[in-house]
């Protein structure tokens, strides 16, 4: 293929990329809202969860059938909520490779920025051996990357095993976020889109997936997972630090994600917007 030929077929498929955008856009105006307030009560800060990955040419199909049974947030008037994310590890990647070897009790320590409504946490994401999500967090002034807080060094030592000083900002996240709330059973669904990674030295984005979470107190029967096994997309997403790592990361291992990686890559290599009989 010729370089002219490479310009056009990447000129192409960014334009059926900012298409789906639109269409999604379209397609998410449509449902009822729900507020921050309203959705207290769905927080799930102690969670099981399961991740998926959707083609984006699939998404606004999935959002059809999820209206009659999902709200979303909206703040501030948006629907698509940005965030900002950077992970810290230490410098011998400890967090990465714990979760590399499968390890249970392991943590993701992060400061997230949620765009529309300007608040920044740091969070602390706990996972047990038990399967389960715990997460914690507490609000900061600073901005993302500046030096730590003293409150937020405190919660730091309170609520992981490492001590804030080992930590260091190791990975941006970059994307936009759907949240749906089940209209009947303490649910969320999130919905993540334009997926991009970047340190200092490399940038890599994802625009052709979306990442797909459910959480729930005890994962059980739900409308979203009964949609998934419809439209036979299986359960596996990595996690967006671990993917991250690896985008960035050239010579860091990770056999334990090898398998999730090539359905990621068969996503991207058959991405296509002209059959809706598409399988991955």
């Amino acid at each position: 293929m010729t370089v002219k030929a490479n310009l056009f077929k990447l000129k192409s498929i960014a334009t059926m990329i900012e298409e789906s955008f639109q269409t999604v856009s379209q397609k998410v105006a449509l449902f009822e809202p729900i507020t921050l307030a309203e959705m207290e009560s769905v927080k799930l800060m102690n969670r099981t969860d399961a991740k998926f990955l959707i083609p984006l040419w699939m998404l606004p199909v999935v959002l059809d059938d999820l209206r009659p049974h999902y709200r979303i947030l909206e703040v501030n008037g948006h629907r698509l909520s940005d965030y900002e994310t950077l992970y810290f590890d230490t410098d011998t990647l400890q967090l990465y490779h714990e979760h590399q070897s499968g390890r249970l009790n392991r943590y993701k320590i992060r400061q997230r920025k949620y765009v529309q409504s300007n608040l920044i946490f740091t969070e602390v994401k706990f996972k047990n051996n038990k399967g389960r999500t715990i997460k914690t967090r507490i609000s900061q002034q600073r901005l993302l990357g500046e030096e730590l807080e003293e409150n937020v060094v405190k919660f730091l030592t309170q609520h992981t095993s490492f001590n804030p000083a080992d930590l260091q900002p190791i990975l941006w996240v970059d994307f936009t976020r759907l949240t749906l709330v089940n209209r009947t059973t303490a649910e969320r669904l999130t919905l993540d889109l334009n997926l991009t990674f970047r340190n200092e030295k490399n940038h890599q984005s994802y625009r052709e997936v979306v990442i797909a979470e459910v959480k729930q107190e005890s994962l059980k029967h739900s409308f979203f997972l009964d949609l998934m096994k419809k439209y036979r997309l299986r359960e596996g997403s990595i996690s967006k630090y671990c993917l991250g790592i690896i985008s960035l990361y050239e010579t860091v291992k990770h056999n334990r994600f090898k398998l999730k990686l090539d359905h990621l890559r068969k996503i991207i290599t058959h991405y296509d917007f002209s059959s809706r009989n598409h399988r991955v």
